[in-house]
């Protein structure tokens, strides 16, 4: 099939890289509702893992963040790319200038990146690889949005029955607070980028309302009917916690530095740009640890 032009069938032709990653198959689930599925391209590294993708009608390319050739093809045609960063910390970097370079080969119209919340000041670990990625993009010469998306509210939620089984929540973000979101809220602020006819450099992206981690348990315990208290624990001590609950070290190790960012504020924002951008209220704390607990 040719992809050489921008137009398939009078739509523009937009590929999700890392489209079978949990925020990937949000996003290209929230962009069937207005883009035809012939338009939307799911790049992922194994496409046989990716049936589910397939079944939604979307067309499925290889595209390996370490393969530039796999690139080359997944982008052909596109006119909007969108680069989820890749979870492989300590690599990263590459492998976003090696998307960067192809995107700039297949001369796209736009290339979104979903970066770390204020990026540019963060003192999160994690947060170098993204200040290096936007200052790629920044020497591009292709028209760019960076998504600068908050915390996942799930990075907590998803940890919830451990704290019901041992009866603490345990972290070590002192009194830090989290403008945290769902994925489901940054796979729509994503959406809402790539339709754009003229999207902003720029989107610094989180919750509505920042919680604390005290604040989380204390929700926990109300919709449980069951004490869970927060047990705030040196960044060290919570670290080995994670790696006694079977967390591998680089999770650790995140998760950790996270915490002690947040204790810093390096995850709180009150700009309400999210919601903006979405046309709703992001999903409130409560309705994300009842989601949590129903599973």
């Amino acid at each position: 099939m040719n992809y050489s032009n921008r137009e398939l069938k009078g739509n523009t032709m937009i590929v999700i890289t890392g489209a079978n990653g949990q925020l990937g198959q949000l996003i290209v689930t929230e962009l069937l509702k207005t883009t035809p599925a012939a338009a939307i391209v799911a790049a992922v590294r194994d496409p046989a893992k990716a049936a589910n993708l397939a079944a939604l009608g979307v067309q499925v390319r290889k595209a390996d963040y370490t393969d530039p050739s796999s690139l080359d093809a997944a982008f052909a045609g596109a006119e909007k790319v969108l680069l989820i960063s890749s979870s492989e910390i300590g690599q990263r970097l590459a492998q976003h200038r090696n998307v960067i370079e192809a995107a700039r080969r297949a001369n796209v119209g736009l290339l979104a990146y979903t970066s770390v919340l204020h990026a540019d000041s963060s003192p999160l670990a994690l947060a170098g690889e993204h200040r290096d990625t936007e200052a790629l993009l920044r020497a591009s010469g292709l028209r760019y949005s960076i998504l600068r998306n908050g915390w996942y509210v799930e990075n907590y939620t998803a940890g919830l029955a451990g704290a019901l089984g041992y009866g603490v929540l345990l972290g070590s973000a002192q009194d830090g607070r989290i403008s945290a979101a769902t994925r489901s809220d940054y796979a729509a602020a994503a959406v809402a980028v790539l339709n754009s006819a003229e999207p902003e450099p720029l989107y610094e992206l989180a919750g509505d309302r920042s919680f604390s981690l005290p604040e989380l348990a204390a929700e926990l315990s109300r919709q449980a009917g069951k004490d869970v208290p927060y047990k705030d624990l040196p960044e060290a001590e919570y670290k080995a916690a994670l790696l006694g609950a079977g967390l591998p070290e680089w999770l650790a190790s995140l998760l950790s530095d996270s915490d002690a960012g947040v204790a810093k504020g390096a995850l709180e924002d009150n700009s309400a740009t999210l919601s903006r951008l979405i046309g709703r209220a992001t999903t409130p704390l409560s309705e994300a640890v009842r989601s949590a607990l129903a599973k």
